[in-house]
C-alpha cells in the first residue's frame, strides 16, 4: 500500500502535493475554526419566555441607544450668547427719528391747519410711524398720546425725548436677553412714572415709547450654539451590548427591546454575520501562505522526503485541532478554562523530531493561533491571547530542548521541562489576572499543565511509532533503538558472522565521523552501516572476515559462480530488511553501499579464461549511491577491508589508499548521482585518515624480561 502510495506521489510531483496538501489542511484548519468564529444562535420568539440566560457573546455598538443619548446631552446644551452693543444705539436712534417725525408734524403751514391739531395731522404723523407701529416689537401709540405729544412745546418734548434716550441707554448697556424684556420693561415703566421730567399727561405715552424700545440685546449664537451641540454629539462614546452582558434572564420575557439587542449581537437563528466568516479566511489565507514558504524553503534535498515532511506537517495540524475539538466539546460543562490541559508541546515534538525545527516551529505558532480562536473561554474575546501564549511557551520549549540524538527517554524528560514551563506560565496568568482564584481555581490550574506537558510527551511516544510505520519515515529515536545491539537482526549478524559484524562497527565509526565533519546524518550512516552486509548471513563463509580457520571455499569455485554469491549480498540483505520492515533509508544503504562498482578480482579471473568477457557481468547491481550518507558509507567499506588486508598500515600508506579509493570511485561515476562535492571530498578523506591512523598507530615494542 505504502509503496503504491510512493509512486503516485513521485508520478505527481512535490509542488503538486504541496499545493494539494496546504489547500487541505486550510479547509481542515476553516472547518475546525468555523463553529468558534460564528457564535451561538438560539431560536427566540417575540413575547415569548425565554429558556435559558442569553448572554452577548461580542460587543457591539446599540446605534438607537447611542443616539438617544446624544440626543439628551444635545438637549441639555446651554445655548450661546452673544451681546450686541449696537442695538442700544439702534433704538435710541429709533427714539430720535420718533421725535423727529412728532416735530415736523407740529411744524407744517399754518393754512393747512383748520384747528389746533386736527384729525389729519394725527393721521399724517400716523403714517410717518407706520413702519414703527409694524415692526415685531410694535409701538402701540393711541391718537390721544400722539395729541399729547403734539401739543407739548419744543422745549418739553426736546426734554422727554432726551429723558428716553437716556434710560434707553442705560438699560440697553447691560445684557438682556428675551426671557428678561418683560422685567426690564416694567422697570423703565415704573423709572418714566417716577420720572418728574415727564409731564402727566405724556406720561403714558412715554411708558409705551420706553417699553417699545426695550428689546434683546443678547441673542442666542445659532451658528456656535449648533457646533457645540455638534461637540457634544460627537464627543459621546458609543452605547455598547458588552461581551458577557446579560440579554435576557432565564423566564423572562422577550420584549421587542431585549428581541433587538439580540439582533444586534447576532444570536437569532435568522442571523448570518459574514465578517467572522471572511475574517477566518483571511486568517487561513495568511497561515497557509507561511506553511507554503516554511515547506519551500525547506533543507530537504529529496522532493520524497519533502513530501513526507508535508505530509506529517498536516496530519500533525489535523490531530492537533482534533485535540482542540474534543476540548471545545467539552469545556462548557467546566467553569474552570480547561484549554490548559490541551499537551501544549505535542505537535512541536512530533515535528521536530520528523519533519525538522523551521518546520516545528511554524506548527507550534500556528496551533496556538487556532486554540486561541477556539478554546475561548464563554465570554471571551476573539482570540484567547493567554491560551495562545500558553501554547505557544509549551511548545518552544520541547522544540529546543530536543537534541538530534535523544531517545524515547529523552523525551520524558522533555515533558517534565514543558510541565515547569507550562506551570510557570499558569502563575504568570494567575498573577497578572484581575480575577479573584478559589484555591480550587489555582489546583485545577496547576495541575492542567502538569498534565498537558506529560500528556505530550506519552501521546508523542505514543503516536511517533505510527507516523514511522504510516510515512516510512526514519526518526533520531528509531535510529537510536535500531543500534541496540539486542536487535534480532543485529545479533543475528554477531552471532552468524561475526567477522562482518566487527567490520560493520569499523565501517560505522568511520562514516559516522566523516558525515558529521560535512553536516551529512552522522547517526543515520552509523546505523545504516551496522545493517549494510546483512546479506552476507545468507552464505557468510563466503566474505573473507568470517573465514576463521577454514579453507576459502572460493579456491573451489569457478570466479562466476563466486560472483553470483558475492554480488548478491546487496540485494539480498536489502530483501531480508525489507522482510523485517525495516526504514527505507536502511534498505537504500544496503542495496546501494557497492553501486555499481567492479568485482575486479574475480572479474580480472574470470578473464584469464575468457578474454572477450563483459565487464558489466561482474558489477553490481546498484543503484549508485543517492545520497551523502550511502557515498561515505561506500567509502568507508572498501577502505576497511582494503585497510585490515595491509600489512604494518603507516599514515602515509593510510593516506596513499584512501586518495586511491576516492579516486576510483569518481573515476568510475559512482557519485554521480549524489550531491556530495570534492569540497566534502577532501574533508572525507581527511577524517578517515585521521580516524585510522588513530586505530592502526604504532605501538611501543616494550623489552622482553630477562632471567
Amino acid at each position: 500500500m505504502r509503496q503504491r502510495a510512493q509512486k503516485i506521489f513521485d508520478k505527481l510531483g512535490y509542488r503538486k502535493i504541496m499545493v494539494v496538501a496546504i489547500l487541505l489542511t486550510g479547509l481542515i484548519l476553516y472547518a475546525a475554526l468555523v463553529e468558534s468564529v460564528q457564535g451561538n444562535t438560539y431560536d427566540i420568539n417575540l413575547f415569548q419566555l425565554s429558556s435559558e440566560t442569553i448572554r452577548s457573546e461580542k460587543t457591539v455598538e446599540d446605534p438607537i441607544k447611542t443616539e438617544l443619548e446624544k440626543q439628551r446631552l444635545a438637549e441639555e446644551v446651554a445655548p450661546s450668547y452673544q451681546f450686541i452693543d449696537e442695538i442700544a444705539a439702534n433704538q435710541v436712534a429709533l427714539i430720535e427719528s420718533l421725535f423727529g417725525y412728532i416735530l415736523d408734524a407740529k411744524a407744517a403751514p399754518e393754512n393747512e391747519k383748520e384747528e389746533r391739531f386736527p384729525d389729519a395731522m394725527v393721521s399724517q404723523l400716523r403714517e410717518d410711524l407706520r413702519l414703527m407701529e409694524t415692526s415685531e416689537n410694535g409701538l402701540r401709540l393711541t391718537d390721544d398720546m400722539l395729541r399729547s405729544l403734539l401739543a407739548l412745546p419744543d422745549d418739553s418734548l426736546l426734554t422727554v425725548q432726551q429723558q428716553l434716550e437716556a434710560l434707553m441707554e442705560t438699560y440697553l448697556s447691560e445684557p438682556v436677553r428675551t426671557e428678561e424684556v418683560a422685567r426690564i420693561r416694567t422697570e423703565i415703566e415704573q423709572d418714566i412714572r417716577r420720572n418728574e421730567q415727564f409731564p402727566d399727561n405724556v406720561v403714558q405715552a412715554a411708558v409705551t415709547i420706553g417699553r417699545f424700545g426695550i428689546i434683546p440685546n443678547e441673542l442666542v449664537n445659532e451658528e456656535l450654539t449648533a457646533s457645540q451641540v455638534e461637540q457634544i454629539r460627537n464627543s459621546v462614546e458609543p452605547t455598547r451590548i458588552l461581551q458577557g452582558q446579560v440579554l435576557v434572564q432565564e423566564g423572562q420575557v422577550v420584549d421587542r427591546e431585549v428581541y433587538r439587542q439580540l439582533e444586534l449581537a447576532g444570536m437569532t437563528e435568522e442571523q448570518l454575520d459574514y465578517k467572522p466568516l471572511l475574517g477566518l479566511f483571511i486568517f487561513v489565507l495568511v497561515a497557509m501562505g507561511l506553511l507554503l514558504a516554511v515547506m519551500s524553503r525547506s533543507k530537504t534535498e529529496s522532493e520524497r522526503k519533502k513530501t513526507t515532511e508535508l505530509l506529517v506537517v498536516t496530519a500533525v495540524i489535523g490531530i492537533s485541532l482534533a485535540l482542540m475539538k474534543l476540548l471545545y466539546a467539552v469545556g462548557g460543562n467546566f467553569d474552570f478554562v480547561i484549554a490548559f490541559i490541551f499537551p501544549t508541546a505535542l505537535a512541536g515534538m512530533i515535528v521536530r523530531l520528523l519533519a525538522g525545527e523551521r518546520a516545528a516551529v511554524y506548527v507550534t505558532i500556528l496551533i496556538s493561533a487556532a486554540a486561541g480562536i477556539m478554546l475561548q473561554s464563554s465570554y471571551s474575546a476573539s482570540l484567547q491571547i493567554d491560551v495562545a501564549l500558553y501554547i505557544l511557551f509549551g511548545g518552544l520549549t520541547a522544540i529546543y530542548l530536543i537534541e538530534q540524538d535523544g531517545g524515547r527517554g529523552r523525551l520524558l524528560q522533555i515533558s517534565l521541562a514543558v510541565a515547569l514551563v507550562n506551570m510557570l506560565f499558569v502563575a504568570i496568568y494567575l498573577l497578572i489576572g484581575q480575577t479573584q482564584y478559589s484555591w480550587s481555581e489555582i489546583g485545577f490550574y496547576f495541575t492542567a499543565a502538569l498534565v498537558s506537558g506529560l500528556l505530550s510527551g506519552a501521546l508523542a511516544i505514543g503516536l511517533l511509532p505510527f507516523f514511522e510505520s504510516a510515512f516510512g519515515l526514519l526518526s533520531t529515536m528509531r535510529l537510536i533503538e535500531l543500534s541496540n545491539p539486542n536487535h534480532p537482526l543485529l545479533k543475528k549478524i554477531l552471532m552468524e558472522t561475526p567477522g562482518t559484524y566487527h567490520h560493520s562497527l569499523m565501517v560505522a565509526n568511520l562514516a559516522d565521523a566523516s558525515c558529521e565533519a560535512i553536516g551529512a546524518n552522522g547517526l543515520l550512516a552509523r546505523v545504516g552501516c551496522y545493517y549494510h552486509d546483512i546479506g552476507k548471513t545468507k552464505q557468510p563463509q563466503f566474505f573473507i572476515e568470517n573465514q576463521v580457520n577454514i579453507e576459502n571455499p572460493h579456491d573451489r569455485l569457478p570466479p562466476e559462480k563466486s560472483r553470483d554469491i558475492i554480488l548478491a549480498h546487496g540485494f539480498q540483505g536489502a530483501q531480508m530488511l525489507k522482510e523485517h520492515k525495516m526504514p527505507q533509508e536502511i534498505v537504500d544503504v544496503a542495496a546501494q553501499h557497492h553501486g555499481t562498482s567492479l568485482l575486479k578480482f574475480f572479474y580480472y579471473k574470470a578473464k584469464e579464461n575468457n578474454p572477450d568477457l563483459e565487464e558489466a557481468s561482474f558489477r553490481y547491481r546498484g543503484p549508485k549511491p543517492q545520497t551523502k550518507e550511502i557515498a561515505i558509507i561506500c567509502i568507508a567499506d572498501s577502505l576497511e577491508a582494503a585497510v585490515r588486508s595491509m600489512k604494518e598500515p603507516t599514515s602515509e600508506k593510510i593516506k596513499k589508499l584512501v586518495d586511491a579509493i576516492v579516486e576510483d570511485k569518481l573515476k568510475d561515476g559512482q557519485f554521480e548521482e549524489c550531491d556530495i562535492s570534492l569540497k566534502e571530498l577532501k574533508t572525507v578523506k581527511a577524517v578517515m585518515c585521521e580516524t585510522l591512523n588513530g586505530i592502526f598507530h604504532s605501538r611501543i615494542e616494550y623489552p622482553k624480561e630477562t632471567n
